[in-house]
């Protein structure tokens, strides 16, 4: 079937796309080629495994917890069927797809302004198949391998996500990392806590606006070719130049606070760059979010000698070594923040997910972590 990419109210591209898988067979025609998503075009042509690429990376991943039993409880072999029948709308940027002929507008569909239906969120949280699902969702477009699922609360747009087994700390550490970043003077999403059916779920604001988008790093990184004598955080704070930002001091903040709570999971996907979506300019840097992943969060403390870090290298002293200054960094604000740890970590203990022990634990785990910041910021 025939349908238009659109950015916002700008017609991109017509595609030919397979509506029962939900990829795209076809690039047919291309209208407004500056509104490609990033790093599409190949030798000057838009490229189809590309932006197949593109428009999967947008949905849900098959990794995600429940993502297979809600499938198969729904009749649906493929999330991106799910995700065409919802117009691949998303609460993370403007692009959507419009059935040729279908007379929609941005004004009508878009989930910023409008009301969206909650049937996938509730189906991923285990809730009960309505008699017609209305797939008009931005939880078909959210990332991430936890269960997680969109909400208005006083037309606020608001991100629900829960945690893993054993500990269930995930939530927890979300509200850790962003108190940390708050006393540290960070950019960064704030997270709170909240309970449903005996377990715990952060929540945090969209920081996403009807006036930007998100881009990954891992998309933002395709405007040039990443040279051979080049690394990818080379690679990176080059690209930023090209486009008259200046990475160093945000890369400074997001390597130091990933340190100190071993952060295992800064992904490209986990980072990245706003945009305006009509001038295409990019305005800065996205505020540090996603840093469940972290404190020991699905192992036993004291065997947790070694991690591997993200994105830039695998061992996380060497990829802390790329930390240019820490004069901004506030040892004492550090320490006093530090006491979110028992402090949040209290609900936990009291709902039975881990000890008292664990969370002192924890806590010296994080003093060893900060002497280490403390000891590179003498020497800086």
């Amino acid at each position: 079937m025939k349908y238009i990419l659109m950015h916002k109210a700008v017609e991109v591209a017509e595609l030919t796309m397979d509506e029962a898988h939900g990829g795209i067979s076809s690039i047919d025609r291309i209208q407004n080629p500056e509104h490609f998503p990033i790093g599409i075009f190949k030798n000057g042509i838009a490229d189809r495994k590309e932006l197949n690429d593109w428009w999967r990376g947008r949905s849900i991943p098959a990794s995600r917890i429940g993502l297979a039993k809600t499938l198969d409880r729904i009749g649906e072999t493929d999330i991106m069927s799910v995700v065409l029948k919802g117009y691949g709308l998303s609460l993370s940027d403007h692009y959507w797809v419009m059935p040729e002929g279908a007379g929609l507008s941005w004004k009508q569909v878009n989930f910023f302004d409008n009301d969206f239906s909650e049937d996938m969120g509730n189906l991923l949280f285990g809730g009960e198949i309505p008699n017609r699902i209305d797939f008009r969702s931005p939880d078909n477009t959210s990332d991430g391998w936890l269960k997680k699922r969109w909400k208005i609360s006083n037309g606020e747009r608001l991100l629900v996500k829960g945690g893993s087994n054993p500990f269930q700390q995930e939530p927890f550490n979300e509200v850790i990392a962003s108190t940390l970043m708050h006393q540290l003077g960070i950019d960064c999403v704030r997270y709170n806590v909240i309970w449903q059916d005996g377990y715990p779920y952060s929540v945090c604001s969209n920081f996403v606006t009807k006036d930007t988008e998100l881009v990954s790093a891992h998309r933002f990184m395709r405007i040039k070719k990443q040279p051979n004598h080049e690394n990818t955080y080379q690679h990176f704070v080059s690209c930023c130049k090209e486009v008259g930002l200046n990475a160093v001091p945000f890369l400074d903040r997001m390597l130091t606070i990933d340190y100190l709570i071993a952060n295992e999971d800064r992904h490209f996907n986990n980072f990245g760059l706003l945009r305006d979506p009509d001038t295409l300019a990019f305005t800065g840097f996205a505020p540090i979010y996603d840093s469940g992943t972290s404190l020991c969060y699905n192992r036993n403390v004291m065997q947790f000698d070694h991690y591997e870090s993200k994105p830039f290298f695998s061992d996380c002293e060497k990829q802390f070594s790329l930390v240019s200054s820490l004069k901004w960094f506030s040892a004492d604000n550090a320490k006093q923040a530090l006491g979110a740890i028992t402090d949040t970590l209290a609900e936990s203990v009291q709902h039975g997910f881990m000890s008292e022990e664990r969370v002192q634990q924890l806590l010296s785990f994080a003093e060893q972590k900060l002497e280490y910041i403390c000891e590179s910021a003498m020497k800086k």
